[in-house]
């Protein structure tokens, strides 16, 4: 339980080194977000469909049996992060491209508030991320208190989809209180919505965890994990500029996390 706890929130704090750079940096190095963006979907891909969604079934009691429970959470998580990112105005989205260069050089900072309503918003948009955030810390937990080495994967996947998230979350927040300090702070607040989902899941599913829970569990995990990957990652990924680097990054990543999860396999048999 602690360690699943540390790992969420070492994901969730991960918005603060997208708001340091958004904060210090001068330029938004795409290349780098492109290829990392990629590679942690691919890393989120891979594990949903060769570990959790398998382990899921194995749960529930196999092919004939645990198919219909795993396809009906499988479905279930996705739809609810689907539907809390429709919930989320456009102009609120932490998944909207924005780059450090916004942050310094807009020529009209009046006319970027008034198109954004940022000014009535500034708190809104750090929620939103949290709303975002949120059942990824439940699912950073679920699997890391299931599989401690496979949680520690996805918590790294997950951290690195949240640099990008805690850059999107300072720029508005900055031209919409002129604070760097409140970017920051707002940013930092947004990621704590990890670990808070993981400490709901502590207090509320711990106590009910049985083999069937788990799976059902697991299997709604990877639907929330899969709709993220193909709905926000990607897509901001690509909007970088180097869609062909987002497919390099795809494929590295399930690469990398396969070796990486079988070299943890044989370790622990041997």
């Amino acid at each position: 339980m602690g360690l699943a706890l540390a790992v969420t929130l070492i994901a969730g704090l991960a918005t603060v080194v997208g708001s340091f750079i958004a904060l210090v940096a001068t330029h938004t190095n795409r290349v780098f977000l492109s290829l990392a963006l990629g590679f942690s979907a691919g890393s989120m891909l891979y594990i949903s469909f060769m570990e959790l969604l398998p382990q899921a079934l194995a749960q529930l009691g196999g092919d004939r049996e645990g198919i219909p429970g795993v396809l009906i959470a499988f479905t279930c998580g996705a739809v609810v992060i689907a539907l809390i990112d429709r919930i989320v105005p456009n102009f609120g989205n932490p998944h909207e491209n924005l780059s450090v260069e916004s942050m310094s050089s807009s020529p009209n900072r009046s006319l970027y508030l008034s198109q954004s309503r940022l000014m009535r918003t500034s708190s809104f948009v750090a929620i939103t991320v949290a709303l975002h955030n949120f059942p990824e810390g439940i699912a950073a937990f679920v699997v890391t208190v299931d599989e401690p080495a496979l949680g520690i994967a996805l918590g790294l996947a997950i951290a690195v989809h949240n640099i990008p998230e805690g850059i999107a979350v300072s720029v508005p927040v900055y031209f919409a209180t002129g604070s760097r300090v409140k970017a920051f702070y707002y940013s930092a607040l947004s990621g704590l919505a990890e670990p808070l989902g993981a400490i709901l899941a502590f207090l509320v599913l711990a106590p009910l965890i049985t083999p069937s829970v788990m799976g059902i569990l697991l299997a709604a995990v990877a639907g929330v994990m899969v709709f993220i990957a193909l709905d926000q990652m990607m897509p901001v990924a690509r909007d970088y500029g180097h869609p062909h680097l987002v497919i390099y990054g795809v494929i590295g990543g399930m690469f990398v996390m396969g070796i990486s999860l079988y070299a943890l396999s044989m370790s622990a048999v041997g």
